[in-house]
């Protein structure tokens, strides 16, 4: 349109402005309908058509803030707006940022050729909607959610019949509306581009903005993928169909002690010991689980368990392998940890308050959190394996494996290989793959050898040496492991007297009776034997009722026999006994096994003829003297005649308690 064009179409609108504003009349016919409409609603509004300043517009601190919440769409606009300017260039031009709330954001150009009341109008912080100014382009754009441009007297306000302003929106991702773009000029210098100019700008800020979150989005899932992979604790490899590595993560680098950059390109043989990467593959293309080695930098071996998987192409081709791995140990250690033997028990639960049970869980409590190999030794029955769980979950190892085994109850030839492990082929029946051994599973935790005293000879060599250096051989394998494992060992033999006869070593005596501690028989904490009977009748009865209903001869008869079997056999017979009383009767004398009742020569349910063991007889003899004597040593050993010295030492056999 040519400026003669312009300036006969501002007259007009001049003419069509004074009749609305003077008469009401609406000369619709002579105006488009997007001002039209607008200046209706601005008298609605009771915009003031001759007012010459902006009332609405924000204090100091609230600019701040709405310019902190605008920084990042300020700093994409900005270089577009300066862009926008230097291309038009002529003077009196502004170009502005206005938020979705109508406020100007951010303002700059040439104010120098308009009048102070003018300017108002393009200063930061002022609110240019419609209902505040007026019809204006920005305000239109922000309603009608389009590009807008109005021209000199298409403005509601007189004082603005002299400005041109083209606006454009700029949308988020989401497709709302964020921010207006515009420049305003003088009516007789607008461009008869400007528009498509300012609209174009608004869609490349757009743009840019949709560029700058997308490569953010994809810097954190880089980042997120990043940390993903280094917290997989397990090796994966590709390889290509001629066995060159294409990638690892960085798990695999770490177990290797090799960069990414020493592994992909290179063959995968050259991180598998030995000639069995064949084991891997089957001619179908499919794969089993395995165990083989593999290599670090520094030349050392590790045991890994191997398993790969085919990737086809669309094509159904073979195009890459992907190889998974896991070290041994730490496998066989959690699968141990989960379907193998677990430590359940804890101080708490060993029954007693007598003074030789509070002793022994005294020194057990106080060696359980150092590295010292323990040998529990005590008769059979007497709980040393309650001993052994509880020391464990005690320690310092106590969310690692708790591995048991019995030396005496596993056959002579397959000890060692029962510990220690043994490799494919080591012997006749050797399992596939070989088979880690109780050190292996026992990695990082305890490792409890009950019967130790039954263990062959030849074992107990192997078992020194693994105790000295921390490092495990399997059966039939030549690479060295180094295992962490606290040893606990029991056993019901004077070891000894064992290594006398030249059953055990003394060497390896030595090493394991580092923290001993004696496991009591029943005999000698029979005060204990009332709280047993309790704790057991709890557990097996099947009365009804929570009241604890035993015959009190039925304790004596109890206390009185020698238990030979200790705990285990005491429970044994509670378990058997509860179930034969009838609901609602007492537990007595009668229900006792028919081996105890003659043992004690038990007549009837009341009454107990016993002979008691000679030590029985003495130790209630001092302990009757020392009462009648009142604790008076000397007058204590002229009724029992004995002499002083016999008196202190049979007492300190006794551990009889002087008050």
């Amino acid at each position: 349109m040519s400026s003669k064009k312009l300036l006969e179409n501002n007259e007009i609108m001049i003419s069509v402005w004074n009749e609305y504003i003077e008469n009401s009349h609406l000369m619709k016919e002579k105006m488009r309908g997007i001002i039209s409409e607008s200046w209706i609603l601005s008298k609605e509004k009771n915009v003031d058509p001759f007012a010459q300043t902006i009332y609405e517009e924000l204090s100091k601190e609230k600019m701040k803030e709405f310019c902190k919440n605008f920084k990042d769409i300020l700093k994409i606009s900005k270089p577009f707006m300066d862009a926008i300017y230097n291309t038009v260039g002529e003077d009196g031009m502004v170009v502005r940022l206005t938020n979705s709330d109508g406020y100007v954001i951010e303002c700059f150009g040439d104010e120098n050729e308009m009048d102070e009341e003018s300017r108002h109008f393009f200063y930061k912080g002022k609110n240019i909607k419609e209902e505040f100014i007026g019809t204006n382009a920005i305000g239109l754009a922000l309603r009608k959610q389009m590009p807008v441009q109005v021209l000199g007297a298409e403005h509601y306000r007189k004082k603005y019949h002299g400005l041109t302003t083209s606006a454009a929106p700029i949308r988020g991702i989401d497709g709302k509306i964020i921010a207006v773009l515009s420049m305003s000029g003088s009516y007789d210098l607008v461009h008869p581009h400007t528009l498509g100019m300012v609209m174009a700008s608004a869609l490349a800020i757009e743009r840019e903005m949709k560029l700058i979150k997308t490569n953010e989005s994809l810097y954190r899932a880089n980042i997120h993928h990043e940390a993903v992979m280094k917290s997989i604790r397990e090796g994966i490899v590709t390889i290509d169909p001629n066995g060159i590595i294409t990638d690892v993560n960085y798990f695999t680098g770490e177990f290797l002690k090799r960069s990414q950059k020493e592994l992909i390109g290179k063959h995968i043989e050259t991180v598998i010991a030995g000639d069995n990467l064949k084991n891997i593959f089957l001619d179908d293309g499919s794969s089993e689980e395995f165990e083989m080695q593999f290599k670090r930098k520094s030349g050392s071996k590790k045991n890994v368990i191997v398993n790969a998987i085919p990737i086809l192409n669309e094509k159904g081709k073979l195009d890459e392998y992907l190889i998974t791995f896991r070290e041994s140990k730490k496998v066989y250690s959690q699968a141990n940890k989960i379907f193998g033997s677990k430590a359940i028990y804890h101080f708490d639960d060993i029954i007693g308050d007598s003074n030789e049970i509070e002793e022994s869980k005294r020194i057990a409590n106080l060696v359980a959190n150092s590295e010292a190999t323990v040998l529990l030794h005590g008769e059979s029955g007497t709980g040393k394996e309650l001993f052994a769980q509880s020391i464990h979950n005690a320690s310092r190892r106590t969310e690692n494996s708790f591995v048991f085994i019995n030396c005496g109850a596993i056959p002579r030839d397959l000890v060692a290989s029962e510990l220690f492990g043994y490799e494919e082929g080591a012997f006749t029946g050797a399992r596939k793959g070989g088979n880690p051994g109780k050190f292996e599973l026992a990695d990082g935790g305890t490792l409890f050898l009950d019967e130790i005293g039954d263990m062959p000879l030849d074992t107990q060599a192997n078992l020194l040496r693994v105790l000295e250096t921390k490092e495990v051989v399997r059966v039939g394998g030549h690479e060295v492991m180094p295992v962490n494992v606290r040893v606990i060992a029991a056993t019901h033999k004077d070891l000894k007297e064992e290594v006398r006869r030249g059953n055990f070593r003394e060497d390896l005596y030595y090493r394991l009776n580092v923290m001993p501690i004696h496991t009591p028989s029943l005999r000698e904490r029979k005060e204990d034997i009332r709280e047993l009977i309790n704790q057991f009748y709890k557990q097996f009865s099947t009365q009804k009722s929570n009241k604890i209903l035993i015959d009190e001869n039925f304790y004596k008869v109890m206390t009185e026999y020698h238990w030979p079997g200790n705990v285990r056999e005491l429970q044994n017979v509670m378990q058997m006994v509860c179930n034969l009383v009838k609901e609602g009767d007492k537990l007595s004398n009668e229900h006792l096994p028919q081996y105890m009742k003659e043992q004690l020569n038990v007549e009837n349910s009341e009454e107990v003829h016993i002979v008691k063991p000679l030590y029985l007889l003495e130790k209630e003899a001092l302990i009757k003297a020392l009462k009648i004597s009142e604790y008076n040593l000397v007058q204590a050993a002229k009724l029992l005649e004995i002499g002083r010295s016999t008196l202190y030492r049979k007492i300190e056999k006794y551990k009889i308690e002087i008050r």
